[in-house]
């Protein structure tokens, strides 16, 4: 046995409504010896997403859910500090579901090798290079298909993807209108990323003001939140509209059942598309994605924010920031030193 200890977050208990520290328990493992063909990763920054939430509960969705006593899924950036796998150095950067913990023990089999550019902080591979990044331009491009003059509407714009979304869109010569939870990050959207305009959905009517910076309707429309604002867009879409289905967080903390669109109808009225998605599907064009990205960010054409929380201990309470809206960027935690 090493010395090494494992601080992990491990499910106790299913969440009802909003996740709660109490939802987890807190252990300290220590390190088995590496058997032959393993490695031992050091988990260095944790991605928490809204994801997250679905992967609590009981039923299975595009993963199966976390079972109790299990240590929390989560996707991450690591590096190998013990190789038993002469495909994974030591020293060797990774990314993969590492977990909510201190270190995974891994085959490799599932982790993903990278070089990190030392002109990038390490932070962007968990964003912009990563699969935040990878969400936003294929659910854009491939679902959404803008075309220049088009009018793109964003939700959820001020969180990881949806940013990356309303700036992709500007690249390829659409009108877009984001919707944000703040002033600040309203002000945000358009002073620094280049909206056209941005609504603040606790402040404004979402109809009114749609209606107000649309005069012409909606083409396509990027889904990360559901309920009201999806029901004001769709009763202002084109015909032949594009609807990407990226995230619903409007809904992840539901307890009782959710109503569906009232303006669903439109849809068919008026032809439109509406499609979901799940990035896993896409990693197979990675490479795709990072080239236009990299080359976009090179340029200085679009940019994005990491809202970094120090400290695994922290995981439970910082990934509520998600659905109060309070975090500034792609949510991540801090678990080790680069």
């Amino acid at each position: 046995m090493t010395t090494k200890v494992n601080r992990q977050w491990c499910l106790a208990t299913r969440p009802v409504g909003a996740i709660a520290e109490s939802n987890f328990e807190w252990k300290q493992q220590p390190i088995p010896t590496l058997e032959e063909g393993q490695i031992l990763v050091r988990n260095i920054y944790l991605s928490l997403d809204p994801t997250n939430r679905g992967w609590l509960n009981e039923g299975e969705n595009y993963l199966p859910p976390v079972a109790i006593g299990e240590v929390m899924r989560g996707f991450g950036i690591g590096i190998v500090e013990q190789s038993r796998n002469t495909n994974f150095p030591e020293g060797t950067l990774v990314q993969g579901f590492l977990g909510w913990q201190d270190y995974a023990i891994a085959d490799g089999t599932d982790l993903n090798q990278f070089q990190k550019d030392p002109s990038v902080p390490l932070t962007a591979y968990l964003g912009l290079f990563g699969f935040i990044g990878m969400t936003a331009y294929f659910g854009l491009l491939d679902i959404g298909k803008p075309k220049a003059g088009e009018m793109l509407v964003v939700s959820g714009a001020a969180g990881a993807v949806g940013s990356l979304v309303g700036q992709i869109g500007k690249i390829k010569g659409c009108r877009v209108i984001g919707i944000a939870g703040s002033e600040e990050k309203c002000r945000w959207l358009k002073d620094e990323l280049g909206f056209d305009a941005a609504i603040n959905y606790k402040t404004e009517s979402i109809l009114e003001s749609l209606q107000q910076h649309c005069p012409n309707g909606i083409d396509v429309y990027f889904e990360n939140v559901g309920g009201e604002i999806l029901d004001a867009v769709l009763s202002l879409i084109n015909l032949r509209a594009r609807i990407v289905l990226c995230g619903l967080i409007s809904q992840y903390n539901a307890t009782e059942p959710v109503p569906g669109p009232y303006n669903f109808i439109n849809i068919v009225t008026q032809r439109a598309k509406l499609e979901g998605f799940i990035v896993l599907d896409y990693f197979d064009r990675a490479q795709e994605a990072l080239a236009d990205l990299g080359e976009w960010y090179a340029q200085g054409k679009i940019q994005y924010r990491v809202d970094a929380i120090n400290g695994l201990e922290n995981a439970p309470s910082a990934i509520n920031k998600l659905f109060d809206g309070t975090n500034q960027g792609k949510l991540i935690i801090k678990v080790s030193e680069e």
